[in-house]
């Protein structure tokens, strides 16, 4: 596979395939909401845009990075949302990095979300739709982001059929700057495991697509066959209130 790793601001335009990866933390969580029986996730331009969504669909949860804020339901930690029961909800997303990542990519004719969690059944979407080549944007820290980096290589290998061992791209993502923050409470609206969250290879078997629906950029699952080495979830679901 032909592929490029480039920060947001050095996209040149939209690419035919896009792989957007936020490891730390936007789409591990995302992934979680799926598995915790999210319908769909919208993935809003700004906090604002967010709100506004919110209002005109009382019913939907509002998720966004940081600590918890008027308006919103929860926020983007995986530890915090695995015990949430979204089912048949949808989920308004908004982060730091991600969702302006997926966001910048919105033209492309096929854009995945990906991070360590949904690492394969990714790769096995890209082999399955006979993609020679991809973009990965690498969403943290204007493209320096190692995590994003080790999971974005680590996919592209796989996507092109390569043996990869995923211990070192792991260890690297374990080593990176995001890690140390969330593990040292650096950032806000963040669980103690949300670290070892980020870092459970192939925890689902789907993969994460996004697609413009009616103006708003719309991220669903797509089962893939896949060998998955996570473990099964366990543990309760907390529901969240619905408004009517």
């Amino acid at each position: 596979m032909d592929a490029r790793f480039l920060g947001i601001g050095e996209l040149g335009g939209s690419p035919a395939v896009a792989v957007v990866v936020d490891v730390m933390r936007a789409f591990t969580v995302a992934a979680w909401a799926f598995d915790q029986g999210a319908e769909k996730i919208v993935l809003a331009e700004s906090l604002d845009e967010a709100l506004a969504l919110k209002a005109r669909h009382p019913d939907w949860v509002a998720l966004k990075d940081g600590p918890p804020a008027l308006g919103f339901d929860a926020v983007n930690s995986p530890g915090l949302l695995r015990s949430v029961d979204l089912g048949g909800r949808t989920v308004v997303q908004k982060t730091t990095a991600g969702t302006v990542g997926a966001l910048a990519v919105k033209e492309a004719s096929l854009v995945l979300c990906a991070s360590f969690v949904v690492a394969e059944a990714t790769a096995g979407l890209l082999r399955t739709r006979g993609c020679d080549s991809a973009t990965f944007v690498v969403t943290g820290e204007d493209g320096r982001a190692d995590e994003d980096l080790a999971c974005a290589q680590y996919i592209a290998r796989r996507a092109a059929g390569a043996g990869a061992d995923a211990a070192e791209f792991l260890r690297r993502a374990a080593e990176s700057r995001a890690a140390a923050e969330l593990a040292e409470g650096v950032r806000q609206g963040v669980h103690p495991d949300d670290v070892a969250l980020c870092l459970e290879l192939d925890r689902f078997p789907f993969a994460l697509v996004a697609a413009l629906e009616d103006s708003l950029m719309v991220l669903r699952p797509c089962a893939v066959p896949a060998p998955v080495t996570g473990q099964p979830r366990t543990g309760g679901r907390t529901a969240l209130p619905r408004t009517e």
